[in-house]
């Protein structure tokens, strides 16, 4: 229980930070950007897309719907790569992808 508690505080925080970095965005992208089969939607989502209209809602339902969470999680090398050259802005928001994988 421990842990969905903790993974619900995560995802609000990753919700905050994507918003205060002006990453969120008002309107989804397309249906046929969404259904990617490359992993992260790599293809047709930034980073902060795929977080957004991916992750966030897929995690949240899990947690609603009280289904068992990822036994691994590891978005982090992904944003380390993505934002490398946007240093030192993004540190807080690779911090808390990092205690998502984490946890």
């Amino acid at each position: 229980m421990v842990r969905r508690q903790t993974m619900a505080k995560l995802l609000e925080q990753l919700e905050t930070e994507l918003k205060a970095q002006q990453l969120w965005q008002s309107q989804p992208p397309s249906a046929q950007a969404l259904a990617s089969t490359e992993p992260f939607c790599i293809d047709t989502l930034s980073l902060a897309q795929w977080l957004q209209f991916v992750f966030l809602p897929t995690m949240r339902q899990l947690l609603a719907e009280q289904r068992q969470l990822p036994e691994s999680i590891a978005i982090a090398p992904l944003a380390d790569e993505v934002y490398r050259h946007q240093m030192p802005q993004r540190a807080a928001l690779i911090d808390i992808i990092r205690k998502i994988d984490a946890c």
